[in-house]
């Protein structure tokens, strides 16, 4: 867990305004740094599966929050991702978008094609 003096530290670098302790920037900040520190745990406490679960629930909530700062500010997820140095994994979720729409695309154009066949015939 962070302490006191670390969290204050990360809310005043990552803030988006004066009063700001909880935009999503300040939250994946703090679950980056705890992610950090539980990996470093886990690697000397190799049995520990308790603090291990704990871990993979930070990297979800993580990988959510970056997920939903992608939609809503592009800008500042770039800016993030290079500050923090996090490797992010949305190839997967691109590449199920570009097929959905080559295929909705592929349909469409088969449909004139039949089109342009059938006028033929007539």
């Amino acid at each position: 867990m962070l302490d006191k003096k670390k969290k204050e530290k990360l809310i005043s670098k990552f803030k988006t305004h004066a009063n700001d302790t909880g935009s999503a920037q300040v939250q994946i900040a703090i679950l980056t740094e705890e992610i950090k520190e539980l990996t470093k745990h886990l690697k000397t406490h190799k049995k520990d599966f308790s603090s291990r679960r704990g871990l993979l629930k930070k990297v979800a909530e993580r990988r959510r929050l970056l997920s939903y700062l992608r939609r809503e500010d592009q800008v500042g997820f770039d800016k993030l991702v290079k500050e923090l140095k996090i490797k992010v994994n949305f190839i997967a979720e691109e590449i199920k978008k570009r097929l959905v729409e080559e295929e909705s695309t592929d349909e469409s154009s088969e449909e004139i094609v039949e089109e342009s066949d059938d006028s033929k015939e007539e």
